[in-house]
């Protein structure tokens, strides 16, 4: 057995062994073959390629056809699911799903649209009673299901359960699915009170996916009870392209996980597909993990900005009863909200997504355009589009809203910021004739500042760039660092007026006090300025700068030196274990090819780890490949960049392979990054080994 999470385990792979239902017909007509069944395989995770315009037109474009007569998810469905944040531990229980229901009737979250309260794996008993029927667990729900049914529609709520479309579902303690039991099992939700059925899709047994998935629409559909039906096959079998009538909504990728690797891949593989999604059917990348801990709360705010623009689903997969407010205020930002929810039901497209910079762009019903400038880079990053781009019509100027920010600016038609690292600006824009009403926007801007060791100075530029069709007045800006640091101008800070299209740009010299541990900090840099009316208005942007410690004389092992960025697919990289894909510590000795080792990095592709060198290393040493604990399915490959040049790479290799030797020139290189792909192929078992790490300086 891989030694993989039980959240990797799920739903990733497709299997068990074939139970004694095999052989059963169910009273949908969907017969389980008893004998020569394919032997299982492992799931195919989609290839998160990067998305672009191109990209966009070819992804089998196919018209969103007309909203379907049943009704139901007109718009993208909004609740609560639970595994994210407690996966089949015991606090998954009655207890916990009542507690939610009531929070999200005193939280505002029910007036902000959230209904569905959901109920995932490990609700059952691992066996049906003596009639076939589904079992609920008694200790975790003592009093059944119906009976907690009742009592989320008691609160104005909705109610749904999970099965898989195979003989069991996907955790390993086995409880049964609904493959050859359609029909009953149908019944018995409708009986409950089932308003949404989240349908897996593992032990399927190799039947054919189409004909699994339309036995339990059938089945559903025959209850009489309207149950939003949502298909969760992974996107191996692209149901983008035949789910339109079978359920409201499909999984596109694999799970999500709690990092920024995964949710970045599982967005990328997401965004090519927006001319499938419509009212009554929408493209579904998974839950949110907003709140689990596993991101920045910068990282969050871009992960519900993404999915609303992706007119995704939104459903809430933290335990909102230890929720912080920070963690409310991004779940329930009723503008970003209306932008998921938009009657329209658009999916948006990409318009650009040059160097990690990408502009999302969707049509909002009344006419209205919401972008997302969105910076997959680890600094900040000017990201810009305009008003004409985005399809509305020429106008003197337009009205700009902040959808973070929750305020509206005047533009004459440039729609641009400055995006913190993984951040996500969020605009509603139109051609608003009331603009003057509205000071002007500024982009405030910043680069990111070399790193620079404790007691030497970084310098720093800063703009303030009037995008209105009005003036900026009386403009002034800071830079403010972190107690004791020194932090000076060298050019002016001050503008009497900015015309539209002039910028106001501030030099800036950095320093660190003598001793500051190395790390990111961040400074902020903010504007003050005047509307021609005199209306005050203000602007404010991190400004990040590294204080590093460059490697001592000799050989250095990577895991002993502090890394300046580090992103990982699954869980945090690991020092000298493999990774784990949860939380940090839960690795495994490094392993390859049969040979342990004590030294290295574990990481899970799409990695990567960037090194501060300061021109003093001259090479770069390690053993690599994929862990023993992995199965054939992981491919890796492994890249070594010196200052943006790939300076060695391997190639794609597998767990059959032995650890490869990699060495680099790194040519005094300022920074060094460690990267590590997923070889085209999914992400699916691709845990990386960068054994025996090590710097020559």
């Amino acid at each position: 057995m891989r030694h993989v999470s039980s959240l990797a385990i799920r739903r990733r792979i497709i299997g068990g062994v074939a139970a004694a239902l095999l052989g059963t017909t169910g009273a949908a007509g969907l017969t389980v073959p008893a004998a020569a069944q394919p032997a299982p395989q492992p799931t195919a995770q989609p290839t998160a390629q990067p998305a672009d315009a191109n990209s966009v037109a070819a992804a089998d474009a196919a018209p969103v056809a007309a909203a379907p007569g049943d009704g139901l998810a007109l718009t993208p469905p909004m609740g609560f699911n639970n595994w994210n944040s407690t996966h089949c531990r015991a606090e998954f229980n009655e207890a916990m799903v009542k507690d939610i229901t009531d929070i999200f009737a005193t939280k505002g979250l029910k007036e902000a649209g959230y209904q569905y309260v959901n109920l995932d794996d490990c609700w059952a008993l691992p066996q049906r009673d003596a009639d076939g029927k589904l079992v609920p667990d008694p200790v975790r729900f003592p009093n059944g299901i119906k009976a907690v049914a009742d009592y989320v529609h008691s609160k104005g709520l909705k109610f749904g359960i999970y099965t898989s479309a195979g003989t069991k579902t996907c955790n390993s303690a086995g409880f049964p699915g609904a493959l050859g039991h359609e029909r009953s099992d149908a019944q018995q939700f409708a009986d409950w009170g089932v308003d949404y059925l989240k349908y897996d899709n593992c032990n399927n047994q190799g039947v054919d996916a189409k004909q699994r998935y339309l036995a339990m629409r059938d089945a559903l559909q025959a209850t009489g009870r309207p149950v939003v039906y949502s298909i969760c096959e992974w996107g191996q079998n692209k149901p983008w392209e035949w789910a339109a009538d079978v359920g409201q909504l499909w999984r596109t990728t694999g799970d999500i996980s709690d990092s920024w690797g995964s949710m970045l891949s599982i967005a990328k593989a997401n965004l090519p597909l927006a001319p499938h999604a419509g009212p009554g059917r929408w493209n579904d990348p998974d839950m949110l993990e907003v709140g689990n801990g596993g991101m920045t709360p910068t990282e969050y705010r871009s992960h519900f900005s993404l999915w609303s623009i992706m007119a995704a689903p939104l459903l809430i997969g933290t335990d909102l009863r230890k929720a912080t407010p920070e963690t409310y205020e991004i779940l329930g930002n009723r503008e970003v909200i209306a932008v998921d929810q938009d009657g329209l039901g658009k999916q948006g497209q990409v318009l650009s997504s040059e160097g990690g910079g990408w502009v999302v762009a969707k049509e909002l019903a009344g006419g209205d355009r919401a972008v997302a400038l969105f910076n997959e880079t680890d600094r900040p990053r000017h990201i810009a589009t305009t008003a004409a781009a985005l399809g509305l019509p020429e106008a003197d100027a337009y009205r700009l809203r902040d959808l973070w920010e929750h305020r509206s600016y005047n533009t004459a038609g440039d729609v641009a910021a400055t995006v913190p690292a993984h951040g996500t600006a969020l605009f509603r824009v139109s051609a608003d004739r009331r603009w003057t009403a509205y000071p002007p926007a500024v982009e405030l801007g910043t680069g990111a500042a070399a790193p620079a060791e404790a007691g030497t100075t970084a310098k720093v530029a800063t703009t303030v760039t009037d995008l209105g069709r009005t003036p900026a007045r009386q403009v002034s800006v800071r830079l403010i660092g972190p107690d004791g640091w020194r932090v000076e101008a060298t050019s002016p800070t001050r503008a009497a007026t900015l015309p539209t299209g002039r910028k106001l740009t501030t030099r800036w010299q950095v320093t660190a006090p003598a001793g500051t541990p190395a790390g990111a900090y961040e400074l902020k840099v903010s504007a003050d300025y005047r509307s021609p009316q005199g209306t005050r208005a203000a602007a404010q942007l991190p400004a990040p700068v590294h204080v590093v410690v460059a490697p001592p004389s000799g050989t250095s092992y990577a895991s002993d030196l502090p890394w300046l960025s580090a992103v990982n697919g699954w869980g945090p990289v690991e020092k000298d274990t493999s990774v784990g894909e949860n939380a940090a510590g839960d690795g495994h000795p490094i392993t390859i090819g049969g040979t342990v080792h004590a030294k290295g990095l574990g990481v899970h592709a799409p990695s990567e780890v960037t090194y501060y060198t300061g021109g003093r290393c001259t090479s770069f040493t390690a053993q690599v490949g994929v862990d023993d604990e992995e199965d054939a399915a992981g491919t890796v490959a492994f890249e070594v960049w010196a200052d943006g040049e790939k300076v060695a790479s391997t190639g794609t290799l597998t767990n059959a392979d032995p650890a490869t030797a990699v060495t680099a020139a790194l040519g005094g290189a300022t920074t060094v990054k460690l990267v590590t792909t997923d070889a085209g192929d999914g992400v699916t078992s691709d845990h990386g080994d960068w054994a025996e790490a090590a710097f020559s300086c």
